[in-house]
């Protein structure tokens, strides 16, 4: 599934083609029911014509943004990808729909027809992406629902403490928890908990606060990692110019077969599931210490 450093990917590729260009048709493809959240002839006659003014992204959600001020937002599911192509170009399987657009503008790095065309099409084997057009008002709530991203500077390692130390599920399915941080998924909750030596099944309610600030560090050394390799690719994931990401050649466990070495200390990694996730970590530098005491606030002001 995209994460935060795909989406984010995505939209950095597509930002400077789509922006200022115009919806001049929306085509149907494979199934776009199953994809859309709108009724198909709705979302076709609402969206044709607009100017696209802008790209946003939260946690793992991109929102298009429009010249009336509504957003076309979507999320990519297990295998969605958003992909460019010239009109002519006819499509892969699994393409749910398309939009033709056309820019009064050159478009760089994109070849498009005599009449200035190119189009961007919806795919997804799997089918459990969505695309759903919402006012502004419906995108400022549906964001609010989520929690802050892990790059945010009001996120403070011991107001996260305080949240953590609430709940007893394990710590790897707390951070799949959307509304606790938004974009973090299996691939980067794997290899943060991983820097930093806390284990998938850990209770949260026993992690002390040194070891959230270390875990909170570890999420945003990987995501800023990622986003500068362009994401992860390890089967489906494509930018918007069909280009694989890079950060899978940095990953430490994610996707480990068990019995393989650990890169840090050679103990053979183990498969754990966490609420129905497949989860690696090494018992050794990742120890499940179920029953640690949570050190004092003070402990962690300290160190700050």
């Amino acid at each position: 599934m995209p994460e935060l450093p795909e989406v984010e990917t995505i939209r950095r590729t597509l930002a400077p083609v789509l922006v200022d260009a115009t919806i001049v048709v929306t085509l149907r493809g494979e199934r776009p029911d199953d994809i859309l959240l709108d009724p198909w002839p709705s979302f076709a006659h609402r969206v044709r014509g607009q100017r696209i003014v802008g790209l946003e992204r939260r946690g793992k959600y991109l929102a298009i943004r429009l010249a009336d001020d509504h957003y076309v937002l979507v999320h990519f599911g297990m295998t969605g990808e958003l992909q460019l192509a010239r009109p002519n170009d006819p499509p892969a399987r699994h393409c749910h729909l398309a939009f033709v657009l056309r820019s009064s503008r050159a478009v760089p790095g994109i070849a498009t027809d005599r009449k200035g065309r190119f189009v961007l099409r919806y795919y997804d084997v799997r089918r459990f992406g969505q695309i759903g057009l919402l006012t502004a008002d419906e995108w400022s709530r549906h964001a609010a629902r989520l929690g802050p991203e892990p790059f945010d500077p009001q996120v403070d390692p011991v107001a996260l403490w305080r949240q953590l130390g609430r709940r007893r599920a394990p710590v790897k399915a707390v951070l799949l928890d959307q509304t606790l941080l938004a974009g973090i998924g299996n691939i980067y909750a794997d290899e943060a908990l991983f820097r930093a030596g806390i284990h998938p099944l850990r209770r949260c309610a026993t992690l002390s606060a040194p070891e959230v600030e270390r875990l909170l560090t570890a999420l945003r050394d990987v995501l800023t990692a990622a986003i500068q390799e362009r994401g992860t690719t390890i089967r489906d994931f494509r930018d918007g110019r069909g280009e694989k990401g890079t950060y899978q050649r940095q990953l430490q466990v994610y996707g480990k077969r068990a019995g393989t070495p650990c890169p840090r200390c050679g103990t053979p990694l183990e498969r754990v599931r966490v609420g129905g996730r497949s989860s690696t970590a090494c018992p050794r530098c990742q120890p499940l210490a179920r029953d640690a005491p949570r050190s004092p606030l003070n402990d962690v002001q300290r160190q700050r």
